[in-house]
């Protein structure tokens, strides 16, 4: 039995768990910093501290909901990109302290990776072979899977992420930060057809994504809108921008499930948790026969289990990282 120690710190998750040989969670501890919320997105430096004053108290807790000593664990495992430059080190560098400490093996994990391993993780039925999509603040991705460690990126955003785009427009219509879930939840009392925003599809023949068009297409219906009109149609923009940025994703998922003949899809990231998008998704893909899997919103999220999984089934591939590894806030998934 291994039990994998997973750290996680990319943004503003502070996030520590412990894992079963990849598979089964004992504990996850998520510590989300609302201090960001009053500066309409994430602050790096505040971040930064924030994750410095958590770290301890989270891994604590994180071992005690386990059960387990430190004695007992056999890996480490944490993120070291992408994410936040400043934030990530604070999580490597204590996992790295931990590791040398104890002499217990430490592997770095691609946060993008973790993400991946998320459904893994939650679904031990899930084929190896398959197709994500990995959708967040800062991700948008169509990836092709032939079994852990092994992937072809189809395509990604050339501009804004998807998660990013919700933000911004949560931001317009003045609903504050993080803005994905109050959009998701009053889109479910508006008009999807209230207004048609451009849907973004770059070249019918590419995966490739965008959403800058479609956000500065929300923006400019809203300034044109006097102050009475748009607080009675805040929740149709908001469907209506939904639906537009989410039929992009089902259009071209779809298109690469007929293409590449794949037999399941998975969501992965913080936007796999929108209700639209799980609807949309699943009627879709029923309509062809395809399976369809997305993690529960405790492991859509950032989280250690996902990082934890991750690493346990990296080490199995390729060992224990060196010890030198720095935080790479751009990295790519390999």
């Amino acid at each position: 039995m291994m039990l994998t120690l997973g750290i996680e710190t990319s943004c503003d998750e502070t996030s520590v768990a412990v894992v079963i040989d990849g598979k089964e969670i004992l504990s996850n501890i998520i510590l989300s910093q609302l201090v960001h919320k009053g500066y309409g997105g994430v602050v790096p430096e505040i971040a930064s501290r924030e994750h410095l004053k958590a770290i301890i108290p989270v891994y604590e807790e994180a071992l005690r909901q386990a059960g387990v000593s430190l004695d007992e664990i056999s890996l480490i495992a944490a993120t070291y990109g992408p994410g936040l430059v400043g934030a990530l080190l604070v999580g490597l560098n204590f996992a790295k302290g931990i590791a040398a400490g104890r002499n217990i093996p430490f592997v770095a994990v691609n946060h993008l990776e973790g993400h991946i391993a998320a459904n893994f993780l939650a679904y031990p039925e899930l084929p190896p072979n398959h197709l994500t999509l990995i959708i967040s603040g800062g991700h948008t991705s169509l990836v092709l899977i032939d079994g852990f460690g092994r992937y072809r990126i189809l395509g990604q955003t050339k501009d804004d992420a998807v998660g990013e785009a919700y933000d911004k427009i949560a931001k317009i219509l003045g609903f504050g930060y993080p803005g994905g879930a109050e959009i998701d939840r009053i889109s479910k009392e508006g008009n999807r057809k209230y207004f048609k925003f451009p849907r973004g599809v770059i070249k019918e023949d590419s995966y490739n994504f965008s959403y800058s068009g479609l956000k500065t297409a929300v923006a400019f219906h809203v300034q044109s809108l006097t102050p009475e009109y748009l607080a009675q149609h805040k929740a149709d923009i908001a469907a209506s921008f939904q639906e537009a940025a989410i039929e992009v994703l089902v259009h071209k998922t779809l298109r690469a499930v007929d293409e590449f003949q794949a037999l399941a899809v998975t969501l992965s990231g913080g936007v796999a948790s929108n209700s639209r998008l799980k609807e949309l998704m699943s009627e879709r893909l029923n309509s062809v026969n395809v399976r369809f899997f997305c993690p529960p919103p405790e492991l859509c999220t950032d989280n250690a289990a996902m990082i934890a999984a991750a690493g346990c089934l990296r080490y199995q591939i390729s060992g224990p990282s060196d010890m030198n590894i720095n935080a790479v806030p751009y990295l790519k998934l390999a």
